[in-house]
């Protein structure tokens, strides 16, 4: 796990899938039990270069990627072909310069670019509605209901950012959204009886967007698997090719990087999508509850 998602050195950047990246390499090197110089020795490159892309400190190319799978006797091609994906997906995020670099704190400005980069988002979430299906007077209402702020004005800030972040949701290539809530963050009055009724109303017309699906997870399910928190899992491939979890706590967040470790928050979510309404269901138990607010 990692906190927060980039690190800064020098003038280089470390970005979680550059980080996911260098982790599968240099498990893969290890494995095959080689020294960072042996592998340096393969490509005719330094040591260092080695250092820095296992660290993610550097985008990777694909003609290095292919090469040290061959030194690593590593023949899988679904292997291959998802750290080709990794490495495409981080060099990307690498160039693109969005609206986000600036004005918002680093951890959000480096989720907001993951997400902008994502083609699909598995969101569940117990508290809240989840940012991209919020109105503004929902978050407005959210954030005064946070700690005191420092400077008010950062309030309208998050709103704004929380509306382009929204734009995703729409045009040629949206991104497919899956979220799961559960019913207490329907219930929960921010801003009152009336803000909430029309939040409740925003998620009904979403509902029926095609690239979005929200089930809600009744208080009747009793125990699930998502009693740990709410988490985002990002992905930018093909299913499970690559895929980042992100959590997002009162006051830190962590990222989620490897393989294995997402693996087991994909099946979270599944179990997660089993034991929640269907998408019809939902979307009557939805309108039930905004009914309910306007009695």
């Amino acid at each position: 796990m990692r906190n927060p998602g980039t690190g800064t050195r020098s003038n280089r950047t470390s970005t979680v899938l550059g980080r996911r990246l260098g982790g599968e390499l240099q498990r893969l090197r290890l494995t095959a039990g080689l020294t960072q110089q042996q592998a340096a020795e393969y490509l005719s490159a330094t040591a260092t270069k080695v250092v820095k892309m296992e660290s993610g400190w550097v985008p990777v190319r694909d003609p290095d990627i292919r090469a040290l799978c061959q030194r690593y006797g590593q023949t899988d091609g679904k292997v291959l072909a998802s750290l080709l994906d990794i490495a495409k997906a981080d060099r990307e995020r690498r160039k693109v310069k969005g609206w986000w670099d600036g004005g918002l704190v680093s951890g959000a400005a480096d989720y907001i670019a993951m997400e902008d980069g994502a083609l699909r988002n598995r969101q569940w979430q117990v508290a809240l509605i989840p940012g991209l299906f919020q109105t503004a007077e929902y978050t407005r209402a959210m954030c005064v209901a946070d700690l005191p702020w420092e400077d008010i004005e950062q309030i309208e800030v998050v709103v704004e950012a929380r509306a382009r972040r929204q734009q995703r949701l729409h045009g040629d290539s949206p991104l497919v959204m899956h979220a799961v809530i559960w019913e207490a963050a329907l219930r929960q009055l921010f801003g009152g009886p009336a803000v909430m009724q029309r939040q409740l109303g925003h998620l009904c017309e979403l509902a029926q967007l095609p690239n979005i699906t929200i089930q809600v997870l009744p208080f009747r399910t009793g125990g699930h698997s998502g009693v740990g928190g709410p988490f985002n899992i990002l992905s930018f491939g093909e299913d499970g090719a690559v895929d980042v979890v992100h959590m997002d706590a009162s006051r830190s967040e962590i990222w989620i990087e490897d393989a294995e470790r997402s693996a087991v928050y994909s099946g979270m979510f599944e179990s997660l999508v089993t034991s929640s309404l269907s998408p019809h269901d939902s979307l009557l138990f939805m309108q039930s509850i905004a009914k309910g607010m306007s009695e």
